[in-house]
């Protein structure tokens, strides 16, 4: 068979895109696959490198080569046609110009827009919910497969050693593990508030591990610079700091204060974690297919910098009001959610402590070692996590499973 995807950013290609392609290959290792990752303000630019480590025999397509492959340009190692393309990140509209371009069937993941019923042999669902939203945008019931959340398999994989970059030294067990997230402004501000906060909890817990699980998507050279300016908005209240070695590869360390190590394979070492402190995303998914306790912060602290999808993104560019106009939406969106984690979405409850608004790391340290200290909850919450998510194991196989019987 041969398959096209579209994504985008890390969340997608590691949680959807990583599963999916390994159960692929483990099923049918003659697969010729091909990963556009397309345009998208939550890429970090370093997908591709990344899939090409991983899947090496995957024709790898960057976002501008995948523009000009767009407007009719040929690219070296992309086939003339495919069998699908398969929809799992990224606007929608760029898995319909590869498939004008490469032909063969279409099928999308989780979400879909009106009138691609008309033009889609198909869609995978989530859940029941999901298959009952893809229904009412014109799918027949019998067009839906529900496989399940790719998520939960990518968040296994990983914990087992799956998608190891190396055999890197592990993460101290029974410590925290802190998780600044990957997109740019997450890297250029959140790094310096959460190693403060890192600072603040190593005076309260001396005896408590902390370690920082930093993603394959930024490089030491973006945490070096990060680190360097303490942050780009003064109210981030973060520290400045370096990069230096360690016995794992590199550490954090606070200007003039201790150094934390960095561990790339998050999902191995937070399985051995206490808990977590984590941003919202499809981490929060992760961490609870692995019945890992977290707490989740939405710092507020600048909130012109908080990437926002739409031509709201852009507002903040406006002359001498956009900052202001920027900062009141994004504490508006926010305000309408009660909840920002998944699990807590899911359940209605607070299942992962949550941090919002404007954060000072030495709250954060102390919210932290309370919930260090809690054992009971976290060992509930533990359960309770790993049991929301328990029956979309196997989503990844099940979905390639639907592609090979369907294209090959």
């Amino acid at each position: 068979m041969r398959i096209a995807i579209t994504s985008n950013g890390p969340g997608e290609f590691s949680g959807w895109v990583r599963p999916l392609v390994a159960a692929l290959l483990r099923l049918a290792p003659d697969t010729d696959v091909t990963l556009f990752f397309v345009p998208d303000d939550y890429a970090t630019g370093r997908e591709s490198d990344v899939a090409r480590r991983m899947f090496p025999l995957a024709h790898v397509v960057t976002p501008k080569e995948y523009l000009r492959f767009a407007v009719g340009a040929a690219l070296d190692g992309v086939p003339s046609r495919v069998d699908v393309v398969q929809y799992l990140g990224g606007d929608l509209m760029h898995a319909r110009r590869v498939r004008a371009r490469l032909g063969g069937g279409g099928r999308s993941y989780k979400f879909a827009s009106k009138g691609a019923a008309k033009r889609l042999d198909g869609a995978y669902a989530v859940d029941a919910k999901n298959a009952g939203e893809l229904e009412g945008l014109g799918f027949a019931p019998q067009r839906i497969t529900v496989v399940g959340n790719l998520a939960v398999d990518g968040a296994l994989g990983e914990a087992a050693g799956l998608f190891a970059a190396s055999a890197e030294a592990a993460f101290e067990p029974d410590g925290v593990l802190i998780m600044p997230g990957t997109r740019r402004h997450e890297v250029a501000n959140l790094v310096p508030l959460f190693l403060q906060m890192a600072v603040h909890l190593r005076a309260l817990r001396p005896n408590l591990p902390i370690a920082f699980g930093i993603s394959p998507f930024t490089s030491d050279d973006e945490l070096a610079q990060a680190l360097s300016r303490g942050g780009e908005y003064r109210n981030v209240w973060g520290t400045r700091g370096r990069v230096v070695p360690h016995s794992s590869g590199i550490a954090l360390e606070a200007q003039g204060g201790p150094a934390f190590p960095v561990v790339r394979d998050t999902m191995r070492h937070a399985a051995r974690a206490r808990l977590v402190v984590t941003l919202p995303g499809t981490k929060c998914i992760e961490l609870a297919a692995l019945g890992v306790p977290a707490i989740v912060c939405v710092p507020l602290n600048a909130p012109e910098a908080v990437v926002i999808n739409g031509p709201l993104q852009y507002v903040d560019r406006i002359p001498f009001a956009g900052t202001f106009l920027k900062r009141a939406m994004v504490i508006a969106v926010d305000l309408r959610f009660p909840f920002t984690a998944q699990p807590n979405m899911d359940t209605g409850e607070m299942l992962m402590p949550e941090l919002r608004g404007t954060q000072m790391p030495g709250e954060m340290a102390r919210r932290v070692a309370a919930y260090a200290d809690n054992e009971p909850t976290r060992i509930l919450a533990s359960r309770r996590l790993r049991e929301l998510y328990a029956a979309h194991a196997g989503a990844a196989e099940r979905m390639a499973r639907s592609l090979l019987e369907a294209y090959a």
